[in-house]
């Protein structure tokens, strides 16, 4: 009995895109670079010290959540008119990539409150609101991996997505609604209550907005490309199997 064999056509190949590729690339030493500015160009804090640089990862990851999270409702809205696949997949990659720059901005901030507020933690308006939003985002995935019709699923995450970034816009406008909290702006005038506030310098300044597009675009882009990109090699590999188990 003969063996067919597959070979290996142009929907199935695994080369990585030339734009991914060089996109990827200028993403690691532009990420390189930031760092550099943060850590060796700008100046140290009078009252901070050094802690303070965090502050050039911190906010910046913040908003490259907030541009994935956007990104989710692009492609929930694009699935629930068009229903394709690939845009529930560029959604679920938005959520990803956001979930994951969102714990950053989480966890360097506790860095930064631990010598500055004394504590790891505390249930500041804003702290609350960036830990519900991520804490959705997770409820996402566990939406998603709790309904097993595939058209359903997408359907699901599609509202859900939409939906949720009401906590991110939360989020970002929170210190600026609350006059109690202790969070301060980096950029205008923080509240009353602000504590660990600090004035930008023009070194700060610079590298402020040099980490910006790093991790506010760049980044999260990057991430989400792979992920779409990965999602694809999966189902690839999903209809392969199907196909071997047939024969």
């Amino acid at each position: 009995m003969a063996t067919k064999t597959l070979t290996p056509t142009k929907t199935t190949s695994t080369t990585i895109p030339r734009a991914l590729a060089a996109l990827t690339l200028v993403t690691l030493l532009a990420t390189l670079g930031g760092l550099l500015l943060g850590l060796l160009y700008a100046g140290t804090d009078d009252q901070q010290g050094h802690i303070q640089r965090i502050f050039y990862i911190h906010m910046p990851a913040f908003f490259g959540a907030f541009v994935a999270f956007g990104t989710t409702v692009f492609g929930g809205l694009a699935y629930l008119r068009t229903r394709q696949a690939k845009w529930d997949t560029l959604a679920l990659a938005g959520v990803e990539t956001g979930l994951a720059l969102a714990v950053v901005n989480l966890a360097t901030g506790s860095i930064w409150a631990r010598p500055i507020w004394n504590t790891w933690w505390t249930w500041d308006p804003r702290l609350t609101s960036a830990a519900i939003m991520a804490l959705t985002y997770m409820a996402y995935l566990m939406l998603r991996a709790g309904i097993e019709n595939p058209d359903q699923r997408r359907r699901f995450a599609s509202v859900y997505g939409i939906l949720a970034i009401t906590t991110v816009i939360m989020t970002l406008v929170i210190i600026r609604i609350r006059p109690d909290t202790i969070h301060p702006a980096v950029i205008g005038s923080s509240p009353q209550n602000a504590e660990g506030g600090f004035g930008l310098t023009s070194s700060m300044l610079t590298a402020l907005m040099g980490n910006l597009p790093v991790w506010g675009l760049l980044i999260p882009v990057t991430l989400m490309w792979w992920r779409v990109r990965l999602e694809s090699v999966q189902e690839r590999v999903e209809a392969l199997k199907a196909r071997l188990g047939e024969k």
